[in-house]
């Protein structure tokens, strides 16, 4: 059974890998939010309005937000999949696939089965 066990937290590594670069794909769709920010901003656009530079400032802040948010994240689920491959950090593990379950659907998936493998107390052990 234990190494059943062990199989399953290698597979939800390797998964975790796959989920965290699937999300820093994903972060980077506010990219084009930010370039339209920055071309807002370019002289000739708006007429020198400043009402279209305060809406292209706030497209870039809340687009920059997002995108490092979302890098941060996937490097925290890929930190996770290294962690369970090792059996460290197990805390940590469980709280990242609490926090994985928000996204949907495929991370509450991931999340959901994680946090299942890793309240079994065998797995519990493996991680002392």
């Amino acid at each position: 059974m234990v190494e059943q066990l062990e199989k399953n937290l290698d597979l939800l590594g390797t998964l975790h890998y796959v989920m965290g670069a699937v999300t820093a794909l994903l972060a980077c769709i506010p990219i084009i939010h930010f370039t339209i920010g920055i071309m807002m901003l370019s002289p000739g656009f708006g007429g020198g309005d400043p009402a279209p530079r305060v809406i292209a400032i706030l497209f870039i802040v809340l687009s920059a937000i997002i995108i490092l948010a979302g890098w941060i994240f996937a490097i925290l689920i890929i930190l996770t999949g290294r962690r369970l491959k090792e059996r460290r950090a197990y805390n940590f593990c469980l709280i990242i696939s609490f926090l994985e379950c928000l996204i949907m659907p495929l991370g509450t998936v991931l999340g959901i089965f994680t946090i299942i493998t890793l309240t079994k107390e065998p797995v519990k052990e493996l991680f002392n």
